[in-house]
C-alpha cells in the first residue's frame, strides 16, 4: 500500500501518481526474469571460456540495480529537462563513437567498442535511443515555425550517424535506426513523394550493403540457403525450442547453452524456449507486446507534438530489438547480433534500455494541458 497521496506534491509523489505503473511493472518483470535467463544461460558459457562459472552473471547484477536507477531518475524529468539530456548524450555518443574508429579494438572485424578498464562500453547503444530524441525535436520544430529547417537539420544527422556506423561497420543497426527515424519522418507529415523516394533509397541502401560487406551478403545467402552450410547457431537454437516444446525441460537442464556461443546475449531467447517452454517464451513475448501497445495507446492523449514523435520513436526502437532478436532465434530473418531487451547479458545493452525506458516514461506521464510537468 503506497504511502502517496494524490494531495503530495513532492517530486516522487508527482511522479507516483502521473507516471505509466503497468508499463513500469511490465519493464521490472522483464528485469527480473532477464535476470534469471542469465543466471539459466551464462555459467556454461563462462566455463567453456575458462572464466568463473558466475562471471557473467555477477557483472550483469551488478548492473540491474544501476539500470533500475537510471529508469526511476530519468522518468522523474520532464519533457524539457529529457530533451536536453538527449541532446548531451547524442552530442557524446558521436564523439565516442568516432573515438572507437581510432582508438577501440577490432573485434570480429568491427570497431564498436571502447574498454574502460574491465567495463566495455558500445557507444551506439546510447546513440540510438538519443537521436530519436533528437530527431523528434527538430521534426517538431519545423512544424512549429519553417524559420527553423528542422527537417533539413534531422537529415544531415541522420546522415552523420549512418555513416557512422558502417564505418564501424555495423549494418543492422544502421537498419534499425533507418527505420525508426522514417517512422518519426511520416508521422510528422513526410510527403508521399518523399516516401517513394526513401523507400527506393533504403532498397538500394540494402543491396548496396549486399554488394559491399561480405558479412552481410554470407549472413544473407545462409538465410535464403539454410541448405548450405554455416548455420550452425540457428540450427542449434532450433533445436533447442523442439527440445523444449511447450513446458521446457527444466530450468537449468537444458543442453544448447554448453555449444552455443552467443547463449547468453544474442541467442539466450533459444535457452528460455529449451528449459522453460514455447508457453513461457509466449509471456516474454506478451510482455514485450504490452509495452510497446500500452505506450502507443497514451500517445493517443497526448497533445505536446515533439512527446509523440519521440515515444513514437522510442517505442519503434524497443519494439524492433525485440522483433529482430526473436525473429533470428526463430529463423525468420538473417542473423543480426542484437540483444533482447532486459533479457540477454550486456552492461552497455542494459543500461542503453534503461536510458530509453526511462526517456519513455517520462513522456508517457500525464501532464496537464500537455505542458512539461
Amino acid at each position: 500500500m503506497t504511502t502517496f497521496t494524490r494531495l503530495d506534491t513532492s517530486v516522487v509523489g508527482r511522479w507516483w501518481w502521473t507516471v505509466d505503473r503497468w508499463t513500469l511493472l511490465a519493464v521490472g518483470i522483464l528485469i527480473a526474469l532477464g535476470g534469471v535467463m542469465v543466471l539459466a544461460a551464462s555459467p556454461a558459457v563462462a566455463s567453456r571460456i575458462g572464466v568463473d562459472d558466475f562471471h557473467f552473471v555477477k557483472r550483469q547484477f551488478m548492473y540491474l540495480p544501476l539500470a533500475a536507477a537510471v529508469i526511476l531518475g530519468i522518468s522523474l524529468m520532464s519533457p524539457l529537462w529529457v530533451r536536453r539530456m538527449a541532446v548531451i548524450v547524442f552530442g557524446s555518443c558521436i564523439l565516442l563513437t568516432i573515438a572507437t574508429l581510432v582508438i577501440g579494438p577490432e573485434v570480429k572485424g568491427a570497431k564498436r567498442w571502447l574498454q574502460f578498464g574491465s567495463f566495455t562500453l558500445q557507444p551506439t547503444e546510447f546513440l540510438k535511443p538519443a537521436f530519436a530524441v533528437v530527431a523528434a525535436w527538430m521534426f517538431a520544430q519545423q512544424r512549429k515555425s519553417d524559420e527553423i529547417p528542422g527537417n533539413l537539420i534531422s537529415m544531415a544527422l541522420f546522415a552523420i550517424v549512418i555513416l557512422l556506423l558502417l564505418a564501424q561497420p555495423d549494418v543492422g543497426m544502421t537498419l534499425v535506426v533507418s527505420a525508426v527515424w522514417f517512422a518519426q519522418f511520416f508521422l510528422a507529415g513526410l510527403p508521399i513523394l518523399w516516401v517513394v523516394l526513401f523507400l527506393a533509397v533504403g532498397i538500394a541502401g540494402a543491396a548496396g550493403a549486399y554488394a559491399l560487406f561480405p558479412h552481410v551478403a554470407s549472413r544473407v545467402d545462409r538465410f535464403l540457403d539454410p541448405a548450405g552450410g554455416g548455420n550452425y547457431q540457428i540450427e542449434r537454437a532450433m533445436e533447442a525450442f523442439r527440445t523444449g516444446g511447450f513446458f521446457g525441460v527444466g530450468p537449468g537442464d537444458g543442453s544448447v547453452k554448453r555449444v552455443l556461443p552467443d547463449a547468453h546475449t544474442d541467442f539466450i531467447f533459444a535457452v528460455v524456449g529449451e528449459e522453460f517452454g514455447v508457453l513461457f517464451c509466449l509471456v516474454v513475448v506478451a510482455l514485450f507486446t504490452f509495452i510497446v501497445l500500452r505506450g502507443f495507446s497514451r500517445l493517443l492523449e497526448e497533445k505536446n507534438f515533439f512527446v509523440v514523435l519521440a515515444a513514437a520513436g522510442l517505442l519503434t526502437q524497443f519494439g524492433l530489438q525485440a522483433i529482430i532478436n526473436i525473429g533470428v532465434n526463430l529463423r525468420l530473418m538473417p542473423t543480426k547480433g542484437m540483444t533482447l531487451p532486459f533479457i540477454s547479458y550486456g552492461g552497455s545493452s542494459m543500461l542503453a534500455l534503461a536510458f530509453l525506458m526511462g526517456m519513455l516514461l517520462a513522456f508517457s506521464r500525464r501532464r496537464v494541458g500537455g505542458g512539461d510537468l
